[in-house]
Formats: C-alpha cells, structure tokens, sequence
C-alpha cells in the first residue's frame, strides 16, 4: 500500500523496478494496476515470486541490502526498518535477534516492500514525513505462530508510543510491516501539517472492506514553516518639536497603555528639518487605548494605522537556577525544534544591580547555570530526535 500510494504519487514505475533489480534477488515479478476502493480510484502494488523454501534471518536480510549497489540513503533507511522490525519480534517473542526468522516478514515481496518505499521516498525528494494517528481493527488473525489477537503482538510493540485508536472493523488494518515502515519514517502523528499541497496519491490493500475504501492515501507539498501567524496594528507618527529627552517618557507610557513595542527612528523631513519616526505595535483590541496615550504624551497632530502581518517563533519563559539564583529565559521554538534561547532582560539586569556586577557577567550567569543543572542547548533541545531503533 505504501508502494501503491508512492507510485499513485507520481513514483516513476521504471525508475523503481530499476533501482530493485540492484538487489539481486531472482525470481521477481511485479503487478501493477488500477483498481477501485470504494470507489476511490488506487494503485495496487503486488510482488510476484516462486515460493521459497526457507526464512530469511536479520543478518540475510542486511547482508542483501548491504551488498547492493543503492544509495548509501536508502541502504540506511531500509536496514534501520528492518531492524526495527526484528527488535519488535524479537521481544514478543522472547528471542535472541539472530534467532529471529521473520516467516512472512522475511520474504522476498517484504524487503521488496520495505526497500521500495525507501526507493519512492528518495525519488520523491521527500524531506520529512508526518502521519496521522494509526487506526487497527479487531478480531484475530491466522500467522506462523498460530492464531494471533489483532493488532498483532509485533504491530502493537511497534507502536508503542505512537497515538493509535481503535475502530469496529474486523481485520488487520495495520501489519508489522506497515507499522514499521511508517513508525520509522514519521518525524510525528498529528493532523496533517500545513503544506501547499502538490501531489496526492492512494495505495490500495488487497483486502476489500465493505465499510472503508481499505487504502492508503499520502499528501505530498511544500511545508509551510511552521511559525505562528497574527497580524497587529501598526501607528506611526513623525514628529519634529519635541525635546528628545522626553522620549523614554512616551514609550514608557505608550507600553504602560498596552503597547507590544514602541521605537523611534531618526529621519529628515521637508524643510530639512530633523524629526523623529515614532513607531507603536499593537494589539488591534488596544488600539484607542494606545491613540489616547499617543495624543496625550506627544505633540503629534496625526497618525498613520495599518495592520502588519506577523510569523514568530513559538515562545516559552523557563526559570532556571543560576549561581546567583533564579533567572528567566526565553525560549524561541519553531515548531518543535528549538531556535532560540535567551536571558530574560530585566532579570540579569536585576542580578547585576543585586549582586553588583558588570550586566555582562550577569548575562553569562544566565547562559551558564548552576552547575547542578545541565547546559542549556541540553535542557531544552527542540525537534524529534531520531526515533531509538531499540525503541520497539
């Protein structure tokens, strides 16, 4: 399905059957075809092959894909679902990994399966994936192991951690190989992340359930970044016969009255006369509140008002322990991933008059805590650390 979703996508057929025949693995027929799920139009993706008489160990499986002439990135990527995967049996099975033969796992149309997806990923110029949270159905299954619970013992390891739900429907929506592909390869489960959106294709299953297409369907875009959006008022004043000391009064009363950030610019206007640009950001609630303040404390006559669309990083306050005590800092994240961490202003500034030392030291005391704590880039590192292969 995950094939059939990838080719469905725009996944060059012949570009595939390609780079697979660089496993070296005889005996290989591929079937694909257009077929409906409820009416959805998909790609069915099927391996054709001679029944085998033995089961593949991990080791056999990493010694195929090692041994051919992939890139070094599909190589990686495919040996580390497969190791997941044997991590996952292993444990249910409470067996050594080398003991581990994978039965239907281990075939042929399996590390076809696995190693393709890879194959599709790359052609794709897929970056990062994101999936949403894994449905699984009910009942039981029949396996090598005998009549097995659905999920099946391995899928369940595998998604472990992962948001999953269940639903009413009788049959395996989810096998192990799925579930490892796609617990390997997702940097998250949540809604679909904004994209502008390009290409969309479905991967049809072989089993047809009455109630649900029994398809998998992938988006593929460009990723937005993923700053939060807003938009804010903009008020701007020139002004040029006021006495420039009287300006940290303004912009003190201008933030007192609700302003998000008040500044001056230098500028020359008509007459070659010098002025000052005073700029106030706003919230658009707040607006005849920071006017009034405007008006009272300056000796403009006029304002200019406009709304100013705004991306920013999603912000946090932390407070962490210090050899002078406790400090703020401010922690800028773009998404999940961590951009920015910075001393709270008018806490060093604080430590520096408590303490009487230079505001430099102070600043460093902040960007070097107590020795207790970790360092900060540590304590607060952003993104999705790659997922641990023992993890499942």
């Amino acid at each position: 399905m995950v094939l059939g979703a990838l080719i469905d996508a725009g996944l060059d057929v012949n570009h595939l059957k390609k780079e697979l025949c660089k496993l070296h693995v005889p005996h290989i027929k591929y079937h694909i075809s257009r077929v409906k799920r409820s009416m959805i139009t998909s790609t069915l993706f099927n391996v054709k092959l001679k029944h085998e008489h033995h089961h593949r160990n991990l080791n056999d499986i990493l010694s195929v894909i090692k041994k051919s002439k992939l890139s070094k990135e599909i190589k990686y990527l495919s040996s580390r679902i497969f190791k997941r995967l044997a991590r996952a049996e292993a444990k249910v099975h409470k067996v050594p990994l080398s003991k581990i033969h994978f039965h239907e796992v281990g075939a042929v149309d399996a590390i076809v399966d696995i190693v393709g997806s890879c194959i599709g990923l790359e052609w794709l110029g897929i970056e990062k994936a994101y999936a949403s949270p894994i449905p699984h159905g009910k009942g039981t299954i029949k396996h090598a192991h005998g009549i097995l619970p659905i999920p099946a013992p391995a899928t369940a390891e595998l998604l472990k951690g992962i948001p999953t739900y269940g639903t009413n429907i009788k049959g395996e929506l989810v096998t192990p190989t799925g579930a490892a592909i796609i617990t390997t390869i997702a940097s998250d489960f949540i809604d679909a992340p904004r994209i502008k959106l390009e290409r969309t294709g479905y991967g049809a299953g072989t089993k047809i359930y009455p109630k649900i297409p029994g398809t998998l369907r992938v988006f593929i875009g460009e990723a937005e970044i993923p700053s939060e959006k807003d938009a804010i008022l903009q008020i701007e004043a020139n002004i040029d016969d006021m006495d420039p000391k009287s300006y940290d009064r303004v912009i003190a009363k201008l933030m007192k009255a609700g302003a998000l950030d008040a500044f001056i610019t230098p500028i020359r206007m008509k007459k070659e006369r010098d002025a000052v640009n005073l700029a106030i950001l706003c919230a658009p609630e707040l607006k005849d509140k920071v006017l009034n303040s405007l008006f009272t404390h300056t000796t403009t006559l006029g304002v200019r008002t406009f709304f100013v669309l705004r991306e920013k990083l999603t912000r946090k306050i932390k407070k962490i322990k210090t050899k002078y005590g406790k400090a703020k800092i401010k922690i800028g994240l773009l998404g999940k991933e961590l951009k920015t961490i910075a001393p709270e202003y008018e806490d060093y500034k604080r430590i520096a008059k408590k303490h009487h030392i230079p505001i430099t030291k102070a600043y460093n005391a902040i960007q070097n805590p107590h020795p207790l704590n970790p360092p900060l880039h540590q304590r607060w590192r952003g993104g999705n650390p790659e997922r641990s292969e023992g993890r499942g």
